[in-house]
This record gives C-alpha cells, sequence and structure tokens, in this order.
C-alpha cells in the first residue's frame, strides 16, 4: 500500500507543486489523499481520512503545526514530517518537542522528500543535517529557547518569516517571490519587525538574529 499522505500549507501553489512532484517521483510509493490550508482545515481531514504521514508547514493560521499535532496525534499516529521555509533553531526545537518525527527544509529535492517520508512512515527521525545540530545543542543547552522565544514572541508568524529571510540578506523582491506576497506587503512586515523590535536597520535585524542563532 502506497504511504498515505496529508499536505497541510497556507500556501496553494505550494501544495500544488509537492502533489506533483510526489506523484512523479513517488509513483506507487506516496500516494497524496488530501491537502490542507490552515490548523482547523488541516484537524478536520485527519478525521475524516486515514493517513501515515503529514507534511507539516511549520507556520500556519489558527495557531502553527504544533496546534495541529496537539489536536490530532495520539499512539504515534499519523508521524509529522515538518517541510517549511524556515530552518531557525527555535522553529525546529519547538515542532519537535511538539510530535514531529522529523523537519526539513522547503529546499529539499522531490527524491529526497520520498525517502524522508518512507523513513518516517517506518517511525525514523528524519533532518536535513544542519537542523539535527540544533536538536544536538538544545539538548546539551548550548541554545538559549526559552530567550529567543521570548524575543520572537513579539512578532507575528509571517512577520518571523520576513525577518530571518531579510536578515540573510534577501532582497524585498526576492522575500515576496520566496513567500508568494507582494514587494509593498514585505515592506510592511519590516517595518513592523524593526518597530517591535527596537532596531533601526536591516544591519542590525541581522546582527540581532545572528546572535540569537536564528539565521
Amino acid at each position: 500500500m502506497p504511504i498515505r499522505v496529508l499536505v497541510v500549507d497556507d500556501h496553494g501553489m505550494f501544495r500544488s507543486g509537492v502533489r506533483a512532484e510526489l506523484a512523479r517521483e513517488g509513483a506507487g510509493v506516496v500516494d497524496v489523499v488530501a491537502e490542507a490550508a490552515d490548523v482547523d482545515e488541516a484537524v478536520a481531514r485527519l478525521a475524516a481520512e486515514p493517513v501515515d504521514v503529514v507534511l507539516l508547514d511549520v507556520h500556519l493560521p489558527g495557531g502553527g503545526g504544533v496546534e495541529v499535532m496537539r489536536r490530532t496525534q495520539a499512539d504515534g499516529r499519523p508521524r509529522f514530517l515538518a517541510l517549511s521555509v524556515s530552518d531557525a533553531a527555535e522553529d525546529v526545537i519547538g515542532t519537535i518537542r511538539g510530535g514531529a518525527r522529523g523537519y526539513v527544509t522547503k529546499t529539499i529535492t522531490g527524491p529526497e522528500l520520498v525517502a524522508a517520508i518512507r523513513r518516517v512512515a517506518d517511525g525514523d527521525a528524519v533532518f536535513s543535517p544542519r537542523l539535527a545540530g540544533f536538536v544536538l545543542d538544545a539538548f546539551a543547552g548550548a541554545i538559549d529557547v526559552a530567550a529567543v522565544d521570548e524575543d520572537l514572541d513579539r512578532l507575528t508568524e509571517r512577520e518571523r518569516e520576513v525577518m530571518r529571510l531579510i536578515a540573510r540578506g534577501y532582497s524585498y523582491k526576492e522575500v515576496a517571490g520566496e513567500l508568494f506576497i507582494s514587494i509593498k506587503t514585505v515592506e510592511t512586515h519590516m517595518s513592523s519587525v524593526l518597530r517591535k523590535l527596537q532596531l533601526s536597520s536591516r544591519h542590525e535585524l541581522a546582527r540581532w538574529a545572528s546572535d540569537r542563532r536564528l539565521l
């Protein structure tokens, strides 16, 4: 039997791309049986559809990916694999604490994603190499996750996404393309981020994010 997959992401174009990629690279192995765009829809889909693995975005309307796991996971089923644009330490650690069996970024290739789904379905833990280090550092006490969370609580989920990309050196146009939003919306989010964090420039933001290991 193919592995039954639910794709949860608030961008319809991304969900369609994942479905097409899995159909091409995972034919006979993986079957996308449903999609969802937010927390409530994901919970409803999981109540109605037998699913083996959930491909779960971290930042979702309605409470985020952790809220989906909190409301649906029982006895280790279904298994959750985070598939996110974010590779920030606190997102990785928080998602694993919430119950995910793995965490990969959206730069993953189709064949790699199929392999990751198979491993998670078999009960293995799957991480991109850099992300596995975050989990080990957290357990070793090298990352003060509580302090990072306190700063980020001031920002909305979308502002966090914009903040990380800008801090990495993305232009406003590149951020808009990555997040499927307008350049004007990026500018609005950036202004809000700087105001909330009491920073004056993107250069200060880059230092702020680097000090907290968010890049």
